[in-house]
């Protein structure tokens, strides 16, 4: 496994990394190690990413961290939150393009539905073809 990045979740004030959680990114995946007595290791194929946000409070802005939001198709974490990062801006970067690149790698296509709303011109067509009957 190859680590293409990695890093601590830090606190929000003076940015240090005293945490004991750790974000890593690969080409394939997104693992999420949290824990000190109890661990965790979540992970999220990359393909499955649906959306990325990023959000900065001032206190975040202030210190040079931020929070990507993940939204995934995973039913076990559907929303995941890169909590408290430097680069912030430059790793949802790179994360995209690394979403992308492995749809195109696994053939994932991800199709997009229209509302209902969509319709309402045809809605109302049908409207006034029914008073004429």
């Amino acid at each position: 496994m190859d680590k293409i990045w990695s890093s601590r979740k830090r606190w929000v004030f003076f940015g240090l990394p005293f945490t004991f959680t750790e974000y890593t990114l690969t080409k394939e995946k997104l693992l999420v190690d949290s824990g000190f007595l109890n661990k965790k290791e979540e992970e999220v194929r990359l393909y499955r990413v649906l959306d990325l946000s990023l959000t900065r409070s001032l206190a975040q802005r202030i210190f040079g961290l931020g929070t990507i939001i993940c939204k995934t198709s995973d039913k076990s974490l559907p929303i995941l939150e890169i909590v408290n990062i430097r680069n912030s801006k430059e790793i949802k970067e790179q994360l995209s393009a690394l979403v992308e690149e492995e749809r195109v790698n696994k053939r994932v296509s991800m199709r997009e539905f229209s509302g209902a709303n969509d319709f309402d011109d045809m809605d109302d067509n049908n409207d006034d073809t029914s008073e004429n009957l």
